[in-house]
């Protein structure tokens, strides 16, 4: 990887990023802060940029900012909120490769994801701005016995005020604005913790957002160190926690939490049902299994992981997969050409962790088919068959770009062997039989099922997040709203009666 990475250097002539990206306090960016956090280049792992990194102190003004602009972002009315939002996705969409470079530079993902996931975040913010002209509520007849005669209600959701943010490495634009856009929509002030890996794309973002009519104090943007992000979750002042990361973080964040709503979005082992299916669906099946095992470097939580294969189309399966992942490591390399497919994993340590995994399954019996190797920051696309239901690469979450391969004969023990893990985000089923769909639907204990695709699908729109270790409440812009906001009822008696 060394030549690769002076190549690279070579290649690219003028600097990737900007040599410095300041954080937002209060809508407006901070050119000279105390402190400095280095952005590494996680294909060269040499320091590509620097950021602002923001003191105890500086989050605190930022909390006292949101509070103060919690009755304007209240007040701020639906079709402000709606041209606010179109505006940064107008902004994004002018943009784009700007941010799709910052995506590949800081996260080490292949440019052509990195296009998909500005794509997305254009959508993102799109359906918020849409979903912010559209919060209804609901009447209500309460004169459900004699006693409550004359009584009605009707029902609409008010926002909750402000709102703390902390978001991942590995969507490090889409995953912002998940939380960003669907806060503005609900009409409540916050303030972001992006990951202190990849920084740059949260900030970027922010310079789209001081230019908007967003009130003034809310929102801010702050790296911090892992010691003063404990405020992140334990400040009463904020009324909401919403965290996408890892099970261990997740789970300390809601304990800390005190009274405060929490959204968590977790990991998952993401598994993938392949049934009795024509050639062409199994056709389709494996060219989307290589994707959703391998996208990213498989660094998503709804990753392939474990792979369930009707005995009958077990061996076509198995060709078509291995063939595809030797033409798909055939394409490792700097993410920045276009026509990478495999790019590094975050840091060198997870290489060597996902290189553990898989030796520690070979030891118990598992047969590795295609990949198994490791090559500095990269590890290459790996299946492996038989593994041991115990081992790691079963039963924890690998983000890596490895999944395993076992087949089955029976469809409802193959859905007791799904449920088999700890976590339950999304589960894909590809089949021809309509009741196996359903009977997936009713029994995987999954946030989410698709069918006729990878559990790796994930619609900007759509209801979004887990049970068990995957998490905790949802997300997917009206679902979100949902979560930022509070039903309030107003009670009526007698009225319309008299006039």
């Amino acid at each position: 990887s060394a030549s690769m990475a002076t190549s690279r250097v070579a290649q690219r002539g003028q600097p990737l990023l900007r040599s410095f990206y300041g954080y937002f306090v209060a809508n407006k960016e901070v050119s000279a802060p105390a402190s400095k956090l280095a952005v590494v280049d996680k294909f060269t792992g040499e320091v590509a940029s620097h950021v602002g990194l923001a003191s105890k102190e500086v989050v605190e003004e930022a909390i006292q900012h949101a509070v103060k602009a919690t009755p304007a972002m209240k007040a701020l009315p639906h079709y402000q909120r709606k041209s606010i939002l179109m505006d940064v996705a107008a902004q994004l969409t002018a943009r784009q490769g700007e941010f799709a470079q910052a995506i590949t530079v800081e996260c080490g993902k292949p440019l052509a994801d990195s296009k998909v996931e500005v794509g997305r975040a254009i959508d993102t913010f799109t359906a918020s701005a849409e979903e912010a002209v559209r919060q209804t509520g609901e009447y209500e007849p309460l004169d459900i016995s004699a006693r409550n005669a004359g009584f009605s209600c009707i029902t609409r959701r008010f926002p909750a005020g402000p709102i703390s943010m902390i978001s991942p490495f590995n969507f490090p634009l889409n995953l912002v604005a998940h939380k960003v856009a669907p806060a503005i929509a609900a009409g409540c002030p916050w303030v972001l913790k992006p990951s202190d890996r990849t920084p740059v794309t949260a900030l970027l973002l922010g310079e789209l957002l001081a230019k908007t009519a967003l009130p003034e104090g809310s929102f801010s943007i702050l790296p911090v160190t892992h010691e003063d992000a404990s405020m992140f979750s334990k400040d009463e002042r904020f009324k909401i926690v919403s965290f996408t990361g890892s099970p261990g973080i997740g789970w300390k964040i809601k304990n800390d939490a005190g009274k405060k709503k929490v959204i968590l979005e977790l990991g998952g082992n993401a598994a993938c049902v392949v049934d009795k299916v024509s050639e062409a669906r199994l056709q389709h099946a494996a060219s989307r299994i290589l994707f959703g095992a391998f996208y990213s470097a498989g660094q998503s939580c709804i990753s392939v992981q474990r792979i369930y294969v009707h005995d009958s189309v077990y061996d076509s399966l198995k060709e078509k997969l291995v063939r595809g992942v030797k033409d798909l490591n055939a394409r490792k390399g700097d993410p920045l050409d276009p026509n990478t497919f495999l790019g590094p994993l975050i840091t060198p340590e997870d290489a060597e962790r996902v290189d553990t995994w898989v030796k520690n399954a070979v030891r118990a019996g598992a047969r590795v088919l295609a990949g198994g190797q490791r090559d500095g920051r990269f590890y290459d696309l790996t299946i492996v068959e038989n593994v041991d239901d115990r081992m790691e690469l079963k039963c924890k979450e690998v983000f890596g770009p490895v999944c395993t391969l076992e087949r089955f004969t029976d469809f409802k023990s193959v859905v007791d062997r799904v449920n088999d893990s700890p976590f339950g985000l999304q589960a894909g089923v590809f089949t021809d039989n309509l009741d196996t769909a359903f009977y997936a639907y009713n029994h995987i204990d999954a946030g989410g099922v698709v069918i006729n695709d990878i559990p790796s699908v994930r619609v900007d729109t759509q209801a979004y997040g887990g049970i068990k270790d995957s998490g905790f409440g949802r997300e997917g812009i009206r679902h979100t709203i949902d979560e930022y906001t509070e039903l309030k009822t107003m009670i009526f008696k007698d009225v319309g009666a008299n006039p």
